[in-house]
Parts: C-alpha cells; sequence; structure tokens
C-alpha cells in the first residue's frame, strides 16, 4: 500500500475509528473553487480525498454525481486539470475515474502524471481484473494504489481475486446501483465487509449511501473507511453562492467526521 495511504489507516486505527473518505469531481462547479471545496471538507475532518475524473457516461454515478460531472465536462475540464487538483490537497489523494480516460491518456503516461501530481491511488469502477496486467505492472512500478470495487453481488469465487488485485484499500459499495445519498445504508454492506475481510488484511471501505452522521457512525461499527460524495455534492449545488457552499461543505464533513469517532 502507499505509505501516505497507509498512515491514514494506520492512525484512524489507533484512534478506534473509521477513516473519512470524501469524493468531488474536479472543475465543479469550477476549476479553482472545486480546489477550495475540497479544502473545506478537509477542514472540517475529511482524512482522504476521492477527486473524480468527470466522464460523459458513469455508469455507477447517481443523478447527483452526474450533474456535477457535466458541469465540469462542459468547463473543459481535463486530465491536466485533475492532477492540478489532486496536487492541492493536504491529504492523500486518490482518483476514481472509469477506464476510458486512463487508456486515452495511455497507462504509463497516466500513472506518472498522477505519481507527479502527490496522488496515492485510483478507484477504477469499470475495470476488470483481467483486464488489469499492464495496469498492475505500472501502478507497483509508481506505488499508486489500485482500488477495485465488490459489491454484494460478487461471487465466492470472484471476491478473492478482486481484492488480492487490490493495493489500495477495498471499495466496498454497499448495495447493488448506482451513487447518491439514501435514508438509510444497505443492510447488505456489513455482511460484503466480513466477506472481504476474509481475503485481505487491507483496509475496507464503505461508499454508496452515506449522507447523515447517523449512518456515518453506523458503518464505521463494521468499516475501515466511510466513503461520502452525493451529499457533498447537493450541498454545492444547492447553495447560494461559494461562502454558502464552503460552509455548508464544512459543516457536514465535521458532522461525518463525528460519525466515524462514534459521536
Amino acid at each position: 500500500m502507499n505509505k501516505k495511504l497507509q498512515a491514514v489507516f494506520d492512525q484512524a486505527k489507533l484512534e478506534n475509528r473509521a477513516a473519512l473518505i470524501g469524493y468531488m469531481p474536479a472543475g465543479f462547479p469550477n476549476l479553482e473553487f472545486s480546489k477550495r471545496i475540497i479544502a473545506a471538507m478537509v477542514d472540517g475532518g475529511v482524512d482522504i480525498v476521492e477527486v473524480g475524473f468527470p466522464y460523459s457516461d458513469p455508469v455507477m454515478d447517481g443523478a447527483v454525481i452526474q450533474q456535477a460531472a457535466e458541469i465540469a465536462l462542459q468547463n473543459k475540464t481535463s486530465l491536466q486539470d485533475v492532477f492540478e487538483v489532486v496536487n492541492s490537497v493536504d491529504v492523500p489523494a486518490l482518483v476514481m475515474t472509469y477506464w476510458n480516460p486512463i487508456e486515452r491518456a495511455g497507462v504509463a503516461n497516466f500513472v506518472a502524471g498522477l505519481a507527479k501530481s502527490g496522488g496515492v491511488g485510483v478507484i477504477t469502477p469499470d475495470l476488470t481484473i483481467e483486464e488489469s496486467a499492464e495496469w498492475i505492472s505500472a501502478t507497483k512500478e509508481n506505488e499508486i494504489g489500485r482500488v477495485y470495487v465488490v459489491a454484494p453481488s460478487s461471487s465466492d469465487e470472484r471476491l478473492p481475486k478482486v481484492v488480492d488485485a487490490c493495493s489500495g484499500f477495498v471499495y466496498a459499495a454497499s448495495l447493488m446501483g448506482v451513487t447518491g445519498a439514501r435514508t438509510a445504508v444497505s443492510g447488505a454492506a456489513q455482511q460484503l465487509v466480513e466477506r472481504v475481510r476474509k481475503h485481505t488484511n487491507l483496509p475496507v471501505a464503505v461508499g454508496l449511501g452515506v449522507s447523515t452522521r447517523e449512518q456515518a457512525a453506523q458503518v464505521a461499527q463494521y468499516a475501515d473507511g466511510v466513503i461520502v460524495g452525493s451529499a457533498f455534492i447537493k450541498l454545492v449545488l444547492e447553495a447560494a453562492d461559494e461562502k454558502d457552499a464552503l460552509e455548508r461543505v464544512k459543516v457536514l464533513a465535521s458532522e461525518l467526521a463525528q460519525g466515524v469517532r462514534g459521536k
């Protein structure tokens, strides 16, 4: 695992809590403001940041993240913009991206650029392990953490193979479906985490659906990381102005940080 990423999970474990992981697309609502939003998330207590690479066909993303991605694409957010945002983050930052942008950039170029910008890993929701040989080689060479996504539908045969390909943490999708805040976190999430832990000592982080302090506290009881994305984006979309957006984001991050600490 990347040393910076491991240090965060190790520290959280020492504090008997889960790490709080926040997601925000680069270039939303514009490049410079996306940096300030992420800084507000970190100020509020986010431990690790996922910087989204806006993509035109985000099969895993719900309506809120899709709307943010569309705005970022209208701003012509580029690969270099994504790396610029990563470089601005004061805590370990990963990129969450579909495979097409990586393939377009070239695997070696993408990984080298991310390493140069200080990135610690990549979440690839649509990359299969069968097509990962070049990716695994390049990420190993540059000490970039690989994060694959597992779901409640992952079979007992396939789950250990996917988990074995991870080198950052394991992203456990709490349910079948797309991202988005929900009134309750799926009961299948805990069972999935327990299944994953049979095959790895890597941290397991749960995403899809977490939006409140209470939900964060619930997930933190059994997961090593709690991932929140749509709830932050929704606040930005609903904010009256930039100041309001930053205040709302920081408050939510603070509440979630209390949640992962069981407060």
